[in-house]
């Protein structure tokens, strides 16, 4: 967990600049949009729709000003959209006029006022918000106020005007129709009763007027049930083909006879049985004739038996038998819609005997008191339709000149100070959001694109091998060997490299003697690695040998200011023997082969036998040989050498070394059983170290006597 900490950290570290750029970057834009951006000031207003508000003293006026509250009809959500009608617009900038500037409002259209103008209905409340934004905020009151005041009154025109559309209807078209009516039906009373010289009816005759008119509803009632009956009779009849009673009867017993039933059965039994023995013989013969007897005497009993069941020994044919429960249920209802038939008959005899009677009684009344009464009834009915209108035209003008709205200004728009937009809070918090979150994003795509090592930690997760040591990155006085002093003069530089030597010597069971030094590619610093540490084993009074094997492209020559010739090459060829190629350095303790003038093939000349003999010659002469070798990438030299030494040394750099170039050179190394002493970091700094083990100070207080390294 904390290795997984620390490698976080480690990233952060690495990634810093570019995460801090992209940081900045995004609060820059804030920044410019929060400069740039004007400000807008917003001011709101609260109505609230309150049915109890719109209280009339007529009926009409309650009705105009009711709130519906019937399923699917939102009254908030109605006058949402209203408050956006061009008509309520129009009259909102109208209003506003009075207290804006001409130059101000000319600006202003209704399309910008409807596209600037904010409607939020409160939840569960009969509330609705109006806002609105401008750089004016003494505009937006004035704007989102005058929306109010032309919402409200286009409410009350529109409840006048509805009022108003109800009186002239009464007043024009159906009061004078119900006066003329009511003074019509007066005069024909009158002039009847000074016709006859009748001034009110007896009780007797309207008590026999109402008992006339209840029988009259009972017997037409009677007369639609009658008419049911015999339509339900007859459909009945024609589905079981029935023509009368006895004969449903008689078919509803026959099927519900178990001896019948058994009848039926071995008749069928019997019909089967004879049909199969025609099939089979002639009609002479004595199984057919027995048979066919014995189907007639099942008849005959068969006959007799609906002739017990059936009322006056009537002969019922076989196919009218109702044998299943279906036409047994019909016949049945047959049966029951004839009784019923039959009842309701009687009970409308009766009733029409009644209705007789009572017209009988009504004629023996005075001819002259009927006529009366239709006239006075008709009176009574037109005055009552008269005084109903009269109503309904008191209230219609009420409402018309009440100036009374359901809409209610809770809290009036008042001139913001603080500006709406931008909110500096709201946009910096998500500006700084939005930089974390890019600059983060930004590190993990840097890191997934960036297939270089940086780290020691790195280094070991991915080789699973040991890190032998980590090099500092030399000054270019320090890379330089002739003269050694300022190398040796330096205790950081001196003391990691010594480090390396002696995890060298321990990586090993025996004393080391002969070893390779390579890279993965070019610039990874291991000709400098092999230079210093063979000035470190020299310095540890080893006698010392760097070989350069570096046909390509050799530099250790120029590391110690050596002459290039003689070397490898002149002892390849014979012109000269390992002792007389072997130039020495300043540095006491260490020699250095150089490449020599070659120009034939690296690769023939590292491979062939005579190699080998300066190998083995060079490690019978010194204490330890060092082989810098070309890049393991470039060409197999380095292998090559590595299976006739005791191992290779393989160095590696920050930001250079590629890490799946690496792992592949492990991979094959491996494979070809190379043995790998270890790995070397080279030019560690400050960013990619965590620990540095020597300070500047302590450099500058512990020295190497230069005198016990350098040759006399």
């Amino acid at each position: 967990m904390e290795k997984s900490i620390s490698s976080v950290f480690t990233i952060l570290k690495r990634r810093s600049f570019p995460a801090l750029l992209m940081f900045a970057a995004v609060l820059g834009g804030a920044y410019a949009y929060i400069s740039t951006a004007p400000k807008m000031y917003e001011s709101a207003i609260r109505l609230m729709v309150d049915e109890k508000r719109g209280t009339s003293v007529s009926e009409l006026g309650r009705n105009l000003t009711q709130v519906s509250n019937s399923p699917g009809n939102s009254p908030l959500a109605n006058q949402a959209e209203v408050v956006k009608s061009e008509r309520v617009l129009q009259k909102a900038l109208e209003i506003a006029s009075a207290k804006t500037s001409p130059e101000t409002l000319n600006s202003i259209t209704t399309k910008q006022l409807r596209r600037g103008l904010r409607v939020k209905v409160v939840p569960a409340t009969n509330i609705i918000d109006l806002s609105y934004q401008s750089e004016d905020s003494q505009l937006a009151a004035n704007l989102v106020n005058s929306v109010a005041m032309a919402m409200i009154r286009d409410h009350v025109q529109a409840i006048s005007s509805e009022a108003t559309k109800i009186r002239e209807f009464l007043e024009t078209k159906e009061l004078p129709k119900a006066r003329q009516a009511l003074m019509v039906a007066e005069m024909e009373e009158s002039a009847y009763r000074e016709r006859t010289g009748i001034i009110s009816f007896d009780e007797q005759t309207k008590s026999l007027v109402q008992s006339l008119a209840a029988l009259e509803d009972q017997q037409r009632t009677l007369g639609t049930q009658l008419q049911e009956a015999r339509s339900r009779g007859e459909s009945i009849r024609r589905i079981t083909d029935t023509s009368t009673l006895n004969n449903a009867y008689t078919t509803v017993r026959g099927g519900q006879d178990d001896e019948l039933k058994k009848l039926r059965a071995k008749l069928a039994e019997s019909e089967t049985k004879l049909i199969e023995a025609r099939l089979k013989f002639t009609e002479s013969n004595p199984i057919v004739i027995q048979l066919s007897e014995e189907r007639d005497a099942l008849r005959n009993l068969y006959s007799q038996g609906l002739n017990r069941v059936s009322p006056d020994n009537q002969s019922i044919p076989d196919n009218n038998i109702a044998d299943d429960q279906i036409s047994q249920q019909l016949v049945s209802s047959l049966i029951t819609s004839n009784i019923e038939r039959a009842a309701i008959e009687n009970k409308l005899t009766l009733v029409n005997a009644s209705v007789s009677e009572l017209r009988s009684r009504l004629n023996q009344l005075p001819a002259q008191q009927r006529p009366l009464t239709a006239l006075t009834r008709k009176r009574e009915e037109t005055a009552t339709s008269l005084k109903f209108l009269q109503d309904k035209l008191e209230e219609a003008r009420i409402a018309e000149a009440q100036k009374v709205s359901n809409i209610l200004i809770i809290d009036p728009a008042k001139p913001a100070t603080i500006p709406a937009s931008p909110k500096i809070a709201v946009v910096l918090a998500l500006a700084i959001a939005i930089g974390i979150v890019s600059a983060i994003a930004l590190i993990i795509l840097l890191e997934m694109l960036d297939n270089k090592l940086h780290d020691q930690d790195e280094t070991e997760e991915l080789l699973q091998l040991p890190l032998l040591g980590v090099l500092p990155r030399l000054p270019a006085k320090a890379t330089i060997l002739q003269p050694a002093n300022f190398f040796f003069n330096e205790i950081s530089l001196v003391e990691p490299y010594r480090m390396l030597f002696k995890n060298l010597e321990f990586s090993t069971a025996e004393n080391l003697h002969l070893f390779v030094v390579s890279s993965t590619i070019s610039g990874e610093g291991k000709s400098i690695v092999t230079s210093h540490l063979g000035a470190i084993s020299a310095m540890l009074s080893r006698r010392t040998l760097i070989i350069d094997a570096d046909l390509r492209k050799p530099v250790q020559h120029k590391l110690f200011n050596l002459n290039p010739q003689p070397g490898i090459a002149e002892v390849f060829d014979g012109t000269k023997t390992l002792t007389q190629a072997i130039q020495p350095t300043e540095i006491e303790n260490l020699w250095v082969l150089t490449c020599g003038d070659f120009y034939g093939s690296a690769s023939q000349m590292l491979e062939s036998a005579a190699m080998r003999h300066i190998i083995t010659e060079a490690s019978e002469h010194f204490d330890l040989v060092i082989i810098d070798t070309p890049p393991l990438t470039i060409c197999a030299d380095a292998i090559t050498l590595g299976r006739i030494t005791e191992g290779l040394l393989l160095v590696t750099r920050p930001k250079v070394t590629v890490k799946e170039m690496l792992q592949r050179t492990i991979t094959e190394l491996s494979r070809i059983q190379i043995p790998v002493l270890g790995v070397v970091m080279n030019e560690i700094t400050s960013q990619n170290q965590k620990y540095y083990p020597y300070s500047n100070q302590a450099s500058q207080s512990k020295r190497v006597d230069k005198r016990t390294v350098l040759r006399r």
